[in-house]
């Protein structure tokens, strides 16, 4: 079942994508500076929360620096996960990630009932990566510092990019989830007072910390003319460990896949 959500994500971007800054090339920095950015949007299709079995309609706008590929030092990776590659030497990299971190309603599933909303807010962290030729081993940091304090996320993997035709390649991930005590308790653990008002008669379950996904990605952008772009991804993640045994899940296998579209332009 589909239902339509919108969430205006646009200043996630304010937060990392700061006034430009020129730093000397033996920093490692690069030129931060650019005249060239892009204005769009992306439409999701996500299940309707973590371990659900059916899905929603999501929009987010975006702005920035021209180039979400790793041409450009803006890279989206999902909703929660847009870096900016600030710092560059050899064939490291790091710099800051922002993001959204979508909300759980009581109403999204019938065994939710009386258990209570989980808020989605604003989400900060960094990320650290390095090239190994084709190969490109990451670590992520993940947490939300608005709405409710659903704790921290951990990614971990490795990317590839696999070239399809000339000016178009598609990039693989592959990896797995960490998740702190407080997330898993926020999206999977069943407290005391949330199994007495359970409407589904749900028992008390904690969740702890651990690996709660493993998942495949894969994400390409597509030039359809000297302006305008077509961005696609997909991923599939399948719960593992106490989130797939929480009482809340209905499907331990979650399907999203995005779709945008991005105009560029200069700016003076």
């Amino acid at each position: 079942m589909l239902s339509v959500r919108s969430k205006a994500v646009a200043s996630v971007l304010a937060a990392i994508v700061a006034a430009p800054v020129t730093v000397a090339n033996a920093g490692g920095f690069g030129d931060l500076a650019s005249t060239d950015w892009q204005v769009g949007g992306f439409v999701f299709v996500a299940p309707k929360y973590e371990g659900s079995k059916d899905y929603e309609v999501r929009g987010a706008p975006f702005i920035a620096p021209a180039g979400l590929g790793d041409t450009s030092r803006v890279q989206f990776r999902g909703p929660d996960d847009l870096r900016f590659r600030l710092i560059e030497f050899g064939g490291f990299e790091a710099g800051p990630l922002a993001g959204w971190r979508f909300d759980r309603d009581d109403n999204d599933a019938a065994r939710l009932r009386g258990l209570g909303d989980v808020d989605g807010g604003f989400v900060a962290g960094g990320y650290a990566a390095y090239n190994l030729g084709p190969l490109k081993p990451f670590v992520s940091y993940h947490h939300q510092l608005s709405g409710d304090d659903t704790g921290a996320l951990i990614r971990f993997g490795a990317e590839t990019r696999v070239p399809l035709t000339s000016g178009i390649s598609v990039q693989a991930t592959a990896g797995a989830s960490y998740a702190d005590d407080d997330y898993m308790d926020a999206y999977f653990s069943v407290t005391p007072g949330q199994s007495a008002t359970s409407v589904a008669g749900l028992g008390v379950y904690d969740a702890s910390a651990g690996i709660k996904d493993v998942y495949l990605g894969l994400t390409s952008d597509v030039p359809l003319s000297d302006v305008w772009t077509l961005k696609l991804s997909g991923r599939y993640s399948r719960l593992v460990g106490d989130a797939a045994d929480s009482p809340i899940v209905e499907d331990e296998n979650q399907f999203f896949g995005g779709l945008g579209f991005s105009y560029r332009f200069k700016v003076d």
